[in-house]
């Protein structure tokens, strides 16, 4: 199997092909759930994306079953379509694995005590067996694919499922996610070491530089655990240490807040809207700060009294002028820190770049 750093574009090809398997690693899962420690003791731990003869999310549970008091451990997985994916390699038949704890008083899983039964359907997370099993569970941990990541997180939310889950970044910019986030329904966990995961998967080139290589696995940037478990990290302040001035927090043209491009900068004396990067949400505490859109098309109104014209890739006028700006935050040029303008006052003359998708927010507390 070969390495690769996963970008955007991959995990869009992964979302279109299916092949999102990204089998998550042990001292990664254990980095995390360390901190989650007091939320299982009597609980259902349901694993319903691995599958679980390979899966290191059952191997956590069921050999910290007894420190972690749990009562018991289900995992399933989706029908293997790839015989390759699978340490036995020889069953295409979906399963699902339940363990109850130690028998023999040797606290480790063994084989005779791990009960392994047959799924008359192909264990998608979706089917009426795991939807049966996912009622009975108390707390749903796993890594689920990608490509259907809102459709997951409906369902446990539509069955009021507790939950630690794997998942990108960019699933914050979806109006579902993202509505969950603002309503202090889901949040970010503790996160990934350095901002990026190593996952198992078998199914794309090997593009990364030579210092990020790990053999055998892939690097995906931006992936971060989100959870609707209460943890100490979401009542921690951030601290604010810089004073606001207008030249360097600009005001947008086109809705009412300044921008702020890196989160530890927010200024600790401006009580207005802010507009912050979503990687703000890893340091967001619901006591000091509100969230009040999500900064991007189709959120908020970004209508300005501004007749704009649209230039293209390279800075260059395209003749197509509008009020809206395409839906999308702006604020005056700096050649110092953007690399071309966006857009054009039709009447002034006056440069303005565009803004990535920015979280809005307001400070509750200084």
């Amino acid at each position: 199997m070969r390495y690769f750093k996963l970008s955007n574009k991959n995990l869009k090809n992964a979302k279109v092909s299916k092949k999102d398997e990204f089998y998550t690693q042990l001292s990664d899962i254990e980095r995390e759930l360390k901190y989650y420690k007091h939320h299982f003791k009597n609980k259902i731990v349901y694993s319903n994306c691995d599958d679980p003869r390979i899966s290191n999310f059952f191997h956590y549970f069921s050999y910290n079953f007894e420190k972690l008091g749990l009562k018991k451990l289900i995992a399933t997985c989706y029908k293997n379509q790839d015989m390759d994916l699978f340490s036995q390699n020889n069953s295409e038949q979906a399963i699902y694995l339940e363990y109850d704890g130690d028998k023999n008083n040797n606290n480790i899983p063994d084989p005779e005590e791990i009960g392994i039964k047959f799924l008359k359907n192909d264990g998608d997370f979706r089917s009426k067996e795991s939807i049966e099993l996912l009622k009975l569970s108390d707390i749903v941990v796993t890594n689920p694919p990608f490509s259907l990541f809102r459709e997951y997180v409906a369902q446990l939310i539509e069955y009021d499922k507790k939950f630690i889950i794997v998942g990108h970044q960019n699933a914050i910019s979806y109006k579902e996610i993202f509505k969950l986030i603002k309503e202090n329904k889901m949040w970010l966990g503790y996160g990934f070491k350095g901002g990026a995961a190593h996952f198992i998967n078998k199914h794309y080139e090997d593009y990364a530089a030579a210092g990020d290589h790990k053999e055998g696995m892939i690097r995906v940037s931006g992936v971060v655990w989100f959870t609707n478990l209460d943890i100490n990290k979401r009542h921690e302040d951030l601290i604010l240490y810089k004073k606001y001035n207008p030249e360097e927090y600009p005001h947008y043209e086109n809705y009412d807040a300044i921008n702020v491009d890196i989160t530890k900068e927010i200024p600790m004396d401006y009580n207005g809207n802010i507009g912050v990067p979503i990687t703000f949400l890893d340091k967001y505490n619901p006591e000091q700060f509100e969230i009040i859109a999500l900064g991007i098309v189709g959120s908020i109104d970004f209508t300005s009294n501004r007749k704009m014209e649209i230039l293209d890739k390279n800075g260059n006028p395209t003749g197509k002028c509008t009020y809206n700006a395409k839906g999308t935050l702006y604020r005056l040029y700096n050649p110092k820190k953007d690399k071309i303008p966006a857009f054009k006052d039709c009447e002034t003359g006056a440069l303005y770049s565009s803004i990535y998708a920015r979280i809005i927010i307001k400070k509750i507390k200084g």
